[in-house]
């Protein structure tokens, strides 16, 4: 069975956010940890996977196949450095979700036709969380890319809840948040508003 693409999906550097994250309700959490040792990775991956499954949400891992492969995690996401869509594919199979960043029409086609499951768009608004990012794509990008393909468009960067009306009429299928949740003063709360927003 091919797995469905969340709405939301929360960007975890751990343990400590992801679970805050499913406490409110996140369908889906992208694990994303930088300089740390694969084996500290995939460590924390396992638990994340162990928790996520137990509220019946998925887990993507950022950038790395072979560890979401390893792990039992749902799918991956890949950036414009990473694994190409059709290798990610390839090493997960037909039914794991496969991600693929897009910032015009012509990648977004490229990554639908090479097998991605959907495609992250952003960044949308400016932000803080990432540094030497592009200029932003604003909702009029979004909704160029969104045109362009039949896969669903996930919106980055800069997210709020407040935003998400006009994501939505853009084309979006749904946001992935870093800040909205992880700066928040209560983090699962910061969820279940922003899972409000997108209809539940």
């Amino acid at each position: 069975m091919t797995l469905h693409v969340p709405k939301l999906h929360v960007i975890a550097d751990g343990t400590s956010l992801a679970d805050a994250a499913l406490r409110g309700g996140a369908p889906a959490v992208q694990v994303r940890i930088k300089k740390a040792s694969d084996a500290a990775v995939l460590a924390e991956c396992q638990r994340i996977v162990a928790a996520a499954h137990r509220s019946q949400a998925v887990v993507i891992v950022n950038d790395r196949a072979d560890i979401a492969l390893a792990v039992g995690a749902d799918g991956v996401h890949g950036g414009a450095d990473d694994l190409p869509v059709a290798a990610m594919r390839r090493v997960l199979g037909p039914e794991a979700l496969v991600g693929g960043t897009a910032r015009d029409p012509e990648t977004a086609r490229r990554h639908q036709a090479d097998g991605a499951s959907y495609v992250g768009v952003g960044p949308v608004y400016a932000t803080a969380t990432k540094d030497g990012l592009p200029s932003p794509l604003g909702p009029a990008g979004v909704e160029k890319v969104a045109a362009a393909v039949d896969i669903p468009v996930i919106a980055i960067a800069g997210i709020t809840a407040a935003r998400i009306p006009e994501l939505l009429d853009a084309g979006a299928h749904g946001v992935a948040v870093i800040g909205a949740v992880a700066n928040a003063a209560d983090p699962a709360a910061a969820t279940a508003e922003l899972l409000e927003a997108l209809g539940g």
